[in-house]
């Protein structure tokens, strides 16, 4: 394999052109290049290129038509990851709350271990959690002002204050440690099961990660799948070897995750955003089919239905 050396703008045109892309306004395109960085807009190639080992674009494909590509991808980042955020405050809201409650407001109350998951298999990874969330404690608690605040003025964090310095990552886990009543009673206020909620936790702590790093997100696939849902059976989703074609580990089982924990209007409100953006890409791309991408995606080309259906 070649080693990668350095390419001026000029010579990322060339090796667009030769590939066969369409490059009609070369100072725009370059301009774009600069700006966006040649590896991140090629990363959206494949979906353009034909088959075969020459990784040539399909005939007709235009600058315009991968460059949309991208921006429709951000912008489909941008959206879930606003409503990622309102889930992640939700869940440290409830979190905080049940522990508070049942166990007290100091942090030598709600993160002693006997308040957690018992079981012998779990008492490590009881210690190990426990560990993590101090240690973010002490690297992120003065950081903040409510933190810091309560530090000064009282020496200990309320447990509904201390999940503001939490990671989504780390509220995963922690509630993976609850013991199986506390993980329950949060459970039931989406009305899901505690595995359920425990996997979307996870593929939600992930796909957050996803989008605050700016990776390609729009056909991206996580090993780990959701439980099947009414929304699978609802939208008539394909099955393959008995297992539902779409929504199982790709960006479309962040919507029924989104669906299943989110408000009626903030639902709508994002599945209006992501329609409008699938639209607009719509009318940017003619070389491969909107259904291709939709596919891609994971959508089904009905997706639009999960917005009518009760929850």
């Amino acid at each position: 394999m070649g080693k990668k050396t350095f390419k001026t703008l000029d010579e990322q045109v060339k090796i667009l052109r030769d590939k066969g892309l369409i490059i009609t306004d070369e100072d725009k395109a370059k301009e774009i290049l600069f700006r966006e960085n040649y590896f991140f807009l090629n990363g959206y190639r494949h979906l353009f290129q034909r088959e075969g080992i020459d990784k040539k674009f399909i005939a007709g494909t235009t600058f315009e038509e991968l460059y949309g590509t991208f921006t429709f991808d951000r912008n489909i980042r941008n959206i879930m990851f606003k409503y990622i955020l309102i889930i992640e405050n939700n869940i440290k809201s409830i979190i905080g709350y049940q522990l508070s409650r049942k166990y007290g407001f100091k942090e030598k109350e709600y993160l002693n271990p006997k308040n957690y998951n018992q079981d012998n298999i779990k008492i490590r990874q009881v210690y190990d959690v426990l560990n993590k969330v101090k240690r973010q404690l002490r690297v992120n608690g003065k950081q903040h002002a409510a933190t810091n605040h309560y530090i000064n003025n009282y020496g200990y964090i309320p447990m509904w204050v201390l999940v503001k310095v939490l990671s989504f990552g780390i509220i995963s886990e922690l509630y993976g440690i609850l013991k199986i009543e506390d993980q329950i009673s949060i459970a039931s206020y989406y009305k899901l099961n505690s595995s359920t909620l425990q996997t979307y936790l996870q593929l939600l702590s992930n796909f957050r990660n996803l989008c605050a790093h700016e990776d390609i997100l729009y056909d991206h696939r996580f090993q780990k799948v959701i439980p099947d849902t009414k929304y699978h059976e609802r939208l008539n989703i394909e099955k393959v070897s008995d297992e539902y074609r779409y929504g199982k580990n790709d960006l479309f089982s962040l919507i029924i995750i989104m669906k299943e924990m989110l408000s009626n209007d903030e639902f709508n409100d994002m599945l209006y955003q992501i329609g409008y953006e699938v639209d607009v890409l719509d009318g940017k791309v003619d070389t491969v089919p909107l259904k291709v991408i939709l596919n891609k995606m994971g959508f089904p080309s009905n997706f639009r239905d999960i917005k009518e259906m009760e929850y």
